[in-house]
């Protein structure tokens, strides 16, 4: 008796994560995804480096600063080059903030040994989000944002954060989605593509034209 007792106590809990995770699922494919505030929006802005890094901050110059506020910044903690053009776009305002987390797969690493380190980051980031609190998240494709991600919306499944994910398919990806976009297609809000033709590799595109 006791024994069930307990399998009861473990696994109600997990069966209730399994079923609100495959619910939110449900609600993200088949709705249009909406965020209503009336003042402003705790935003994350996932950082990669190099060519993500720029393009990221060039959508992140056509947006309302005064809605899209706080700023919190995630990037990689070995991405120096991409810390100085963040100051450099951010020039002038206070609203914003930046934190670093382990990269979760370095360039030519191979997939095997990226879980261990994808599973070290998200660990990192559990604390970075859940204290931050984001209604929105935006990224563009750089591994770091998977960990980012993957935890927000496994809060989301908790209560512990009501928070929406955009992600933004990189310019140079025309005809078929990242790795990162191939993860992240399954559980984003909002999936935008910046070719036409990468619309019939995900179903759940939007292609508005480029945006960078």
């Amino acid at each position: 008796m006791e024994f069930w007792i307990l399998c009861l106590l473990f696994f109600a809990p997990l069966l209730a994560l399994i079923l609100r995770a495959i619910y939110l699922i449900c609600l993200i494919f088949t709705t249009e995804s909406r965020l209503e505030s009336e003042s402003s929006l705790r935003t994350v802005l996932c950082i990669g480096s190099g060519g993500h890094t720029t393009e990221l901050l060039r959508i992140v110059k056509n947006l309302d600063h005064e809605k899209y506020q706080p700023r919190m910044y995630i990037l990689a903690e070995n991405d120096v080059s991409s810390e100085v053009k963040i100051h450099k776009s951010e020039h002038g305002t206070t609203q914003y903030a930046l934190t670093r987390i382990p990269r979760s797969r370095n360039v030519n690493q191979s997939y095997l040994s990226s879980v261990g380190t994808t599973l070290y980051s998200t660990l990192q980031a559990i604390p970075i989000v859940y204290n931050f609190k984001p209604d929105i998240i935006f990224c563009n494709g750089p591994g770091t944002c998977v960990p980012i991600c993957i935890v927000a919306f496994m809060l989301r499944c908790l209560f512990l954060i009501n928070c929406r994910i955009v992600f933004i398919e990189s310019i140079c990806r025309v005809r078929t989605l990242s790795l990162t976009g191939k993860i992240l297609q399954y559980f984003a809000d909002i999936i935008v593509v910046q070719w036409p033709q990468l619309r019939d590799s995900c179903f759940r595109a939007k292609y508005f034209g480029r945006l960078t």
